[in-house]
């Protein structure tokens, strides 16, 4: 799978640039979003917009969204470059959610560089954020599509759905980060990740299964799939976060003990509070909902969730999730090469180091 994502990255970078230019022009501003009723500021636009997403971007990613997509196109019997458009959909959604996300957690850096509201402004960066989870929606208008309408509107109905699950589990997100106790239990915090991640996951599977025209048995497959398999990377992702910390990880791009010092509660954290003495579950407690931390303190958390054996409780209902995912696909008439790019994928979001 890692072939495939650096195959395909380039390509989706290009298409990318064809809905967000690297350099805004009045006649690309007059194209895509129409003609001005009084005229466009180009260079405005430019650092309001371009420059925040291509900022992002060009720092890495590896775009896993938007080459699922092609991988399913593709297993669905289609040419994957007729439909590099619409790949772009859930990776712009996804840098746009991103962005909010760092605002609304207070976050120090991204891929391996500074947030971006520490670079452009907070206005800016939620401006942008805000306007990358509608710009993907104009790929499906009437003058930038030749889908069947039935497609067409199958496909908005979809986005609208998910889109708003997405905000479901950001919202349980902040608003336990903003509590002092943590009374999250562990399916609460498996739905949390099923909306909020799983959701966009869920976009990439349904959209490629819309726009070929697979029927809705087959659409329920592989939105399975994609959901657990992004439930998996979550947990993935916060076991980085610890295992960064801790010094056995790679080049992470985030900050030491990101997810300690934003009060996060993880399947790590809640495990860890569950399995742990009472005297030191009320620690990590405190650390957790302190409103900053020393260095010590983040150790002194991660050792808890260490001691606790929460890193391999995480990590084994990872690979549970991943083992759902891959069952999923039972039955579904993919050729052996998509199968294989599928199942490995699982596995990959589990064991990457970055």
């Amino acid at each position: 799978m890692r072939e495939t994502l650096a195959e395909w990255r380039p390509a989706v970078d290009e298409a990318i640039a064809d809905l967000v230019p690297r350099e805004i022009d009045a006649d690309y501003l007059e194209t895509f979003y129409g003609e001005a009723t009084y005229e466009y500021d180009p260079d405005g636009i430019q650092r309001a917009l371009a420059d925040p997403l291509w900022e992002l971007l060009d720092r890495g990613g590896k775009r896993w969204r938007a080459v699922l997509f092609l991988v399913f196109v593709e297993g669905f019997g289609e040419d994957p470059e007729e439909f590099l458009r619409y790949a772009c959909i859930p990776e712009i959604l996804h840098n746009g959610t991103i962005i909010v996300d760092d605002v609304e957690d207070e976050a120090s850096m991204r891929r391996g560089g500074p947030a971006l509201h520490h670079v452009f402004s907070q206005d800016v960066a939620l401006n942008a954020g805000n306007a990358l989870y509608f710009l993907p929606l104009k790929l499906l208008t009437a003058g930038q599509t030749d889908l069947p309408d039935d497609r067409r509107l199958a496909a908005y109905e979809m986005l609208m759905h998910e889109l708003n699950r997405t905000h479901l589990g950001q919202g349980m997100d902040i608003c336990w980060h903003n509590e002092r106790d943590v009374r999250v239990t562990s399916d609460q915090f498996l739905e949390m990740c099923a909306c909020k991640t799983g959701c966009l996951a869920r976009i990439v599977a349904r959209l490629a299964a819309i726009v070929t025209g697979q029927p809705e048995n087959v659409e329920a497959a592989v939105a399975e799939y994609a959901e657990l398999t992004a439930i998996a990377f979550q947990i993935g992702d916060d076991i980085l976060d610890v295992e960064n910390s801790l010094g056995r990880a790679g080049d992470f791009g985030k900050s030491f003990g990101n997810d300690i010092r934003e009060g996060k509660k993880t399947l790590l954290v809640i495990h860890a509070l569950e399995e742990s003495p009472p005297e030191k579950a009320t620690r990590l407690a405190e650390i957790l909902a302190a409103d900053g931390n020393t260095d010590d303190e983040i150790l002194e958390a991660l050792s808890i969730i260490e001691e606790a054996g929460s890193i391999e409780y995480a990590r084994e209902q990872a690979l549970e999730l991943a083992a759902d995912a891959r069952a999923a696909l039972d039955g579904l008439e993919f050729d052996d090469e998509t199968d294989r790019k599928l199942r490995e994928f699982t596995e990959f979001v589990i064991e990457r180091d970055v």
